[in-house]
C-alpha cells in the first residue's frame, strides 16, 4: 500500500509542477494561443494522483496486490502514462516555441503518444480483471 500512496504523491507533485511549467513557459515565451501543455496538469492529476488514490482505497478493501498480475498492471500503467505525458510535453513545447518540425518527427510524436494511450488501455483491462477477480474471491469467502 505504501508503494501506491507514494506513487500517488509523485503524480500529485508532477501534476502541480507541470501546471506551473505551463503557466510560466507560455508567459516567458509570450504565447497566448491554445497548446497541449494546458492538458498536462489535469491529465497527470486525474490519471496519476487521483487514479492511484482510488487504487489505494480498493487495495484496502480487496487486497488487489495479492493478484499475481498486479505488478504487470502497475508497470504497464506507469509506462503508458509517462510515455503519454512526455509526448504531450514535447508536442506542447513545440507548439509554444513555434518550431518547424519535419512530417516524420510530427508523425513520430503522434505515434508515440498513441502508443502510450494503447499501453494505458491494456493496463486498464488488466486492472479491471484484477478487480473483478478479487471481488469474486471476496464474495466466495
Amino acid at each position: 500500500m505504501k508503494r501506491i500512496a507514494k506513487l500517488s504523491f509523485f503524480y500529485s507533485m508532477l501534476g502541480l509542477f507541470l501546471g506551473a511549467f505551463y503557466r510560466e513557459f507560455t508567459k516567458i515565451n509570450g504565447f497566448t494561443g491554445k497548446t497541449v501543455l494546458s492538458g498536462l496538469h489535469p491529465h497527470v492529476l486525474v490519471l496519476g494522483a487521483f487514479f492511484f488514490l482510488i487504487v489505494l482505497l480498493l487495495e484496502k478493501s480487496f487486497e488487489l496486490t495479492k493478484n499475481k498480475i498486479f505488478n504487470k498492471f502497475f508497470i504497464t500503467y506507469n509506462i503508458g502514462l509517462l510515455l503519454t505525458v512526455i509526448m504531450m510535453a514535447m508536442r506542447g513545447c513545440i507548439e509554444v516555441l513555434n518550431l518547424e518540425i519535419s512530417t516524420m518527427i510530427d508523425s513520430s510524436i503522434s505515434g508515440m503518444a498513441g502508443l502510450g494511450h494503447i499501453i494505458i488501455t491494456i493496463a486498464y483491462i488488466l486492472f479491471f480483471l484484477i478487480l473483478i477477480n478479487r471481488i469474486n474471491d471476496a464474495d466466495n469467502k
